[in-house]
């Protein structure tokens, strides 16, 4: 008998492939990692919205991460929040997390803001503006030493879960695919309702200029790419998840962000396509403002998933502004989610994560 997705997941791209994948992880072990970064292309105004202000992105994913670990924050009062006070989509992922318990593990690509947590290091540092043409420094360090460590932590789970958390990478993830040589313009998501895209291009063309790199020279070498327009939270979250899906099966947990670092790998090992799927929420898929079906399409059959979950039936209005195209995902939202379902063969459903996310909201949030 085939294997029944459940109605709380979507199979959005290369639907066959998807439910061989979910087939192959239901009711298996899995560990959740996140790769966090800071780039300060994410203090451009206009261009994230993870944060109360621009300066406060230093502090989003060290914050997310305190969050994962002790379910609330250490290094700022309250969760992150957007300029308009929407919290966190990290919220979602702590709230799969307690209801499918699995290991957590952070890799620093290189933050300004070290969370109160134990890292997997690098040797990262955080990223310059990609308007420099310059700004990543040691991406093929970084990718090499996550690679390793993504060797390791296959050897202890049946697959991994891999989410990131860095501000503004969705403009860093439209100056790898463009540098690549992906048609990625107006195809990013934004943690805006209103996409930025001509922000987003404008930034990615000065940077490109400004690298003095040739685009044959661009297409021809990820970690050249990166260091050029990327951010720090790329070639460690690639060479992550190559290094495991070597031997298990990755679902790489975000939107726009990791068809980025899915475009590294092809680039780096193509041979592992056929263990990653990615995993997200219906926010990102039914976005109309961009296309992560479009941009995959563009790398390989890799299948695209997502989680349905609905904040429309939400009591609190800081949870139901997300179906109004505010953050979308993050910090693996999507992919948590789908990992709490199959982990639990379909035990924890979209309503059931609602109504843990709600106590969680109550908790941190609404008693502010």
């Amino acid at each position: 008998m085939a294997f029944k997705v459940p109605d709380d997941i979507t199979l959005c791209l290369n639907e066959d492939r998807g439910r061989e994948f979910l087939e192959r992880i239901w009711n298996k072990k899995a560990a959740y990692c996140c790769v966090i970064g800071n780039t300060e292309t994410a203090k451009i105004p206009g261009v994230s919205a993870a944060g109360a202000d621009p300066a406060a992105t230093d502090f989003t994913p060290a914050a997310d991460m305190e969050l994962l670990y002790f379910g609330r924050c250490k290094c700022i009062d309250g969760v992150p929040i957007t300029p308009s006070g929407i919290p966190t989509p990290g919220i979602i992922t702590m709230s799969a997390l307690k209801l499918a318990p699995m290991p957590i593990f952070v890799v620093n690509g290189g933050v300004r803001v070290r969370p109160h947590v134990p890292c997997i290091d690098v040797d990262g540092t955080a990223g310059d503006d990609i308007r420099t043409g310059k700004a990543v420094k040691g991406a093929e360090k970084a990718y090499d030493r996550a690679l390793v460590a993504g060797r390791q932590l296959a050897k202890m789970v049946d697959y991994l879960v891999v989410g990131e958390s860095i501000p503004g990478g969705t403009t860093t993830a439209l100056g790898v695919l463009t540098a690549l040589g992906y048609d990625a313009s107006g195809k990013v998501a934004s943690t805006f309702p209103v996409n930025p895209h001509e922000l987003k291009a404008q930034v990615v063309a000065e940077g490109i200029a400004a690298s003095g790199l040739s685009p044959e020279a661009l297409k021809n070498d990820a970690m050249a790419a990166v260091q050029a327009v990327g951010d720090p939270m790329m070639a460690p979250a690639a060479g992550l998840i190559a290094g495991a899906a070597e031997s298990i099966p990755v679902l790489m947990a975000g939107g726009t962000q990791m068809a980025a670092v899915l475009a590294i790998i092809r680039s780096m090992d193509d041979t592992v396509l056929d263990n990653l799927a990615l995993g997200t929420t219906r926010w990102i898929t039914e976005d109309k403002t961009s296309d992560l079906r479009g941009i995959v399409s563009q790398i390989g059959n890799v299948p695209v998933m997502a989680a349905n979950l609905n904040f429309s039936l939400s009591r609190y209005d800081g949870l139901q502004v997300y179906e109004t195209g505010l953050v979308k995902e993050g910090v693996g939202a999507g992919g948590s989610a789908i990992a709490a379902m199959a982990a639990t063969g379909g035990k924890v459903t979209c309503r059931s994560l609602l109504d843990e996310i709600e106590k969680n909201y109550t908790r941190l949030v609404s008693r502010r």
